[in-house]
């Protein structure tokens, strides 16, 4: 029952996930963070099964950041992106493959907005917007309408407004409100959404 969707605008990154911490049909956390910050410019966000997400998440946070003290440098955005996806293609092949599905979203080398979907079979794709769990089956007509690749920040947050507005309509549990995360070229950051939501419709 997860959200987790991804919108890369022309001079940033918008990562949002949902609040909701699920068991079966029941709610254990409305506060949870289904993200991980990696470094200045890259922040990962994950879902599938619990265990495996959270271990998953932490191993490539703690490896990046091994990385960065060794070589003295960061990892750009791809070259993340193409660790991730090698540590999935060998966790399949594995006895105990990790269950878990990722969005990694960044600055490339602090610059070029970067976005990229892996899946737990180690299937990259870079996109202009993707969506993992329920958020795919009610947002990505509207990304698909209302996506332009000249979007600023503020453009894609009133989209994901209206993907937010959809999901509240027709998804069956409530997710408890979105988790959303935005990186630019000031690094990554937190943003209140349901400020900017109740500004926005204010404002039309």
């Amino acid at each position: 029952m997860d959200i987790v969707l991804g919108i890369r605008t022309k001079d940033s990154v918008i990562i949002a996930t949902s609040k909701a911490f699920t068991r079966g049909i029941s709610i254990l956390k409305d506060s949870d963070d289904k993200t991980r910050t990696l470094n200045d410019y890259n922040v990962l966000a994950f879902t599938g099964e619990s265990g495996d997400t959270t271990q998953f998440a932490e191993y490539i946070q703690a490896n990046i950041q091994l990385f960065n003290m060794r070589e003295n440098t960061e990892m750009n955005s791809k070259a993340i992106a193409s660790f991730i996806r090698q540590e999935l293609a060998k966790s399949i092949r594995s006895r105990k493959p990790f269950q878990v599905q990722t969005i990694l979203g960044g600055m490339n080398k602090g610059k070029e907005p970067f976005l990229s979907m892996i899946d737990y079979l180690g299937t990259r794709v870079d996109m202009p917007y993707v969506a993992h769990g329920y958020a795919a089956f009610y947002t990505m007509s509207l990304l698909d309408h209302h996506y332009t690749k000249d979007d600023t920040l503020d453009d894609g947050l009133k989209l994901l407004v209206q993907c937010n507005d959809e999901l509240n309509k027709r998804m069956p549990i409530d997710f408890k409100g979105l988790n959303v995360k935005v990186v630019d070229k000031d690094g990554v950051r937190a943003i209140d959404f349901d400020e900017f939501t109740a500004k926005y419709k204010a404002s039309l």
